[in-house]
């Protein structure tokens, strides 16, 4: 299973949210950049980054604190946040970005996420963020009535390799994932299932692990120390 750090940005800075909640804001590092070569030296293999103003915005608003990041750093990174044309994911890119997440697009695109997904393969990533079951979109702030389990097996056929399941409710909390969502996702389609949010120990990694998912995001339990990402990689067997 691989982990994947969590690096929001909001203004520039690397920020979590509360149950994904603008309002709600904590700066967890003013400098983006060094979060991620902190990481990196830590041993991550990829990092996860979501440009949450690009989310709200329909464009890319940390372009260029991307472009920085992807400089600095030698491993992959993936990235999520308002990417909603061909254009979009090309400049990401041409930036360093190896992998872009489509979310708001999934639902309401699907003949951008057809040629994105015939374009670009397995460089497309498509993220569903859910409330009570129902997929969110434009950063959260829309709540649809397209269960989470419809938009997975529309994105199946589509032919998404790779899927990011967010629920909500537990973003941010450190309340634990969403295992029974995650475990039902598991059971209704063959995609690889990465897991974000709510993780807030090592056993909640190593449940994960043991559901056979193809990763984790984990955000605030490794600002907050709750999870040492060295520890993380070991119970995944990646060091």
């Amino acid at each position: 299973m691989e982990i994947f750090p969590a690096i929001d940005l909001k203004n520039g800075r690397c920020v979590r949210l509360y149950q994904g909640q603008f309002q709600q804001e904590t700066v967890m590092n003013e400098n983006p950049v060094a979060q991620a070569l902190l990481f990196e030296q830590l041993g991550a293999r990829v990092l996860h980054i979501v440009d949450l103003d690009g989310a709200v915005a329909g464009r890319s608003e940390n372009l260029s604190v991307i472009e920085d990041i992807c400089k600095a750093v030698r491993i992959p990174v993936q990235v999520g946040g308002g990417i909603r044309s061909v254009a979009a994911i090309e400049t990401l890119l041409s930036v360093g970005v190896m992998k872009v997440i489509l979310g708001t697009a999934a639902l309401y695109d699907r003949s951008f996420v057809e040629e994105a997904v015939r374009l670009y393969e397995d460089k497309i990533i498509v993220g569903i963020d859910a409330k009570n079951g129902y997929v969110a979109t434009r950063g959260w702030l829309d709540v649809s009535e397209t269960s989470y389990v419809q938009l997975a097996k529309e994105m199946e056929k589509v032919g998404v390799q790779t899927l990011i399941f967010t629920d909500i409710s537990r973003d941010g909390t450190l309340a634990g994932p969403n295992f029974e969502q995650l475990q039902k996702l598991q059971d209704e389609v063959s995609l690889q299932i990465v897991a974000s949010g709510g993780v807030s120990s090592l056993a909640d990694v190593e449940k994960l692990q043991d559901m056979n998912l193809y990763g984790v995001i984990i955000g605030k339990a490794l600002y907050d120390k709750k999870v040492l990402l060295e520890e993380a990689l070991q119970v995944t067997g990646i060091c």
